[in-house]
C-alpha cells in the first residue's frame, strides 16, 4: 500500500519540473515572437508597401488605411523590443496575441469577400492573381503566433527579463 508521501511525490515532481522548464519556454516564445514581429516590421519598409497592403483589404477609408500602414511597422518593432527586454511581458504577450487575432480577422474578411490579395504580413501585399492567395497558410501561421503570445501572457516569468529584475515575476 502506498504511503501518502509516495503518492504526493510524483505530482510535486511534475510541478517542480514545470517550474524549471516554464521560464525557458517563455523565453523561447519571447525571442521567437520578437523575431517574427521585427522581421514583419522590417519587411514592410518602405512604408508605402505597408500602406498598399492595408489598402488592399478595403476595410478602411484611405486616410485611416494610410495611418495604419505607416504606424503598424513601428508598433510591431515596439512590441518586439519590449518582448526582447522582457518589460511588461504579460501585457505585451497579450497585445501581441490580440494583434494576431486582428490579422486573422482581416484575412478571413478578405477571403469571405472574395478578394485576391497577398496578406502583406511580411512585405508585399496588394492584388494577386486568382488562385495565388495563401489565406489558409496565413491564418494557420497567425494562430501559431497568437498561441506564442498567449503562452507569454499566461506564463510571463522568464530569465533575462527586466520584469524579473524589477521583482514582478519570480
Amino acid at each position: 500500500m502506498d504511503t501518502p508521501d509516495q503518492t504526493v511525490a510524483p505530482d510535486s515532481a511534475r510541478g517542480s519540473r514545470w517550474e524549471a522548464v516554464q521560464p525557458w519556454l517563455t523565453l523561447a516564445c519571447r525571442v521567437g515572437l520578437a523575431a517574427v514581429l521585427f522581421y514583419a516590421a522590417v519587411s514592410k519598409f518602405p512604408p508605402a508597401l505597408s500602406v498598399q497592403a492595408v489598402e488592399a483589404y478595403d476595410l478602411f477609408p484611405v486616410d485611416v488605411a494610410r495611418l495604419i500602414g505607416y504606424t503598424l511597422p513601428l508598433f510591431e518593432i515596439a512590441l518586439a523590443v519590449l518582448l526582447l527586454a522582457g518589460l511588461a511581458t504579460r501585457y505585451v504577450g497579450a497585445v501581441s496575441a490580440l494583434l494576431m487575432v486582428v490579422f486573422i480577422a482581416g484575412v478571413v474578411s478578405a477571403m469571405a469577400r472574395g478578394l485576391n490579395i497577398d496578406c502583406g504580413c511580411f512585405g508585399g501585399g496588394g492584388q494577386v492573381e486568382p488562385g495565388e492567395t495563401k489565406y489558409g497558410l496565413s491564418i494557420a501561421r497567425d494562430i501559431a503566433f497568437a498561441a506564442l503570445g498567449g503562452f507569454i501572457a499566461l506564463w510571463p516569468r522568464s530569465p533575462f527579463a527586466i520584469d524579473r529584475a524589477l521583482g514582478l515575476f519570480r
